[in-house]
């Protein structure tokens, strides 16, 4: 009943273009990876108990207070990360009126409610870091979900470029296809192994004196090593894949999306080394949160583009 209600006021509204489509789907994208983006500096500004409870800023308050014993610079980081929730919501929101207007089909459907409800399990996760005192791997889950939804928001843009009457198309042999899939494995194990880095390191997001923050009680060198190791395999896949491509000659997009992926990898390999020898600057694992998001981002895009849809041939004319 209520599904039908919404699909009843949807459909009042005017049909949205497909360029419009696109446009609110890109900047689920944009929200998605920028909301990692914030919590990141919310972290590394030690503002992340600014707010100190949840669904509420302060107990009695859902905005920042005087009396409250936190600074008002970390309350208003961390009120700051919080409103920027209600950006995600609206344009996840948006896509899904969008797409439901437009009657797409089923699977950009479900790719499109998948934005709005990542946004309530983020809130939940996010309440949890915070009244659980932003343990390690609270905060750790909190930016993988981030990842995984930057992942679906660009697969969620690729199927809404593509035509509904459309027929599938492989552009790839299915052994590359899994080697970009198994692109994609080797970069959760590398995001994974980064959140246990900054488990151990030393922006815990919060620095009072009068309450510790857990944290990942493991040598942080031998973390280091593994995160770049876990890197270094990822970036190899991707060399191997990039040979794999020049020899079945791939379509130029596709080969394109690889470099995109290898320079945007490059990149993050540089900003982490140079973190490792300047002993973690605040700014620079803002940085790092950023390109993670672009490198995932890029990824998807590059998995993406195994499996098309192309527009139905037309039938030749029957000859009499």
């Amino acid at each position: 009943m209520l599904y039908r209600g919404f699909v009843s006021l949807v459909n009042r509204l005017p049909l949205p273009s497909l360029a419009v489509q696109k446009w609110i789907a890109f900047a689920v994208i944009v929200a998605q990876g920028g909301i990692a983006v914030t919590g990141s500096v919310v972290r590394v500004t030690a503002s992340g108990l600014g707010c100190t409870t949840w669904p509420q800023c302060h107990p009695g308050s859902f905005v920042p207070t005087g009396d409250s014993a936190a600074p008002w610079f970390h309350q208003a980081v961390e009120f700051g990360n919080r409103l920027l929730t209600f950006a995600v919501v609206a344009v996840s929101a948006a896509v899904v009126i969008a797409v439901t207007r437009a009657v797409r089909r089923r699977e950009v459907l479900v790719y499109a409610w998948l934005m709005p409800a990542s946004t309530v399990l983020q809130a939940v996760i996010g309440g949890i870091t915070v009244l659980t005192g932003l343990l390690w791997w609270t905060v750790a889950v909190h930016l993988l979900v981030s990842m995984v939804m930057v992942w679906l928001s660009v697969i969620l843009f690729h199927k809404i470029d593509q035509p509904d009457d459309g027929v599938e198309v492989y552009p790839l042999p299915k052994q590359l296809r899994w080697l970009t899939a198994l692109s994609g494995v080797a970069l959760a194990a590398t995001l994974v192994a980064g959140t246990m880095v900054t488990g151990a390191g030393p922006h815990a997001g919060d620095k009072n004196p009068e309450r510790t923050v857990e944290r990942l009680s493991l040598d942080i060198t031998n973390l280091v090593h593994l995160h770049a190791e876990m890197l270094v395999a990822y970036l190899s896949l991707l060399v191997g894949l990039g040979f794999a491509l020049y020899a079945v000659a791939a379509r130029p997009a596709i080969t394109l999306r690889l470099k995109v992926v290898v320079a945007l990898v490059v990149a993050q390999a540089c900003v982490g080394l140079v973190q490792f020898w300047t002993h973690v600057p605040a700014v620079l694992v803002t940085v790092h949160v950023a390109l993670a998001g672009a490198c995932v981002a890029a990824t998807a895009a590059l998995y993406a583009a195994g499996r098309i849809r192309e527009p139905a041939p037309t039938p030749a004319p029957a000859i009499e």
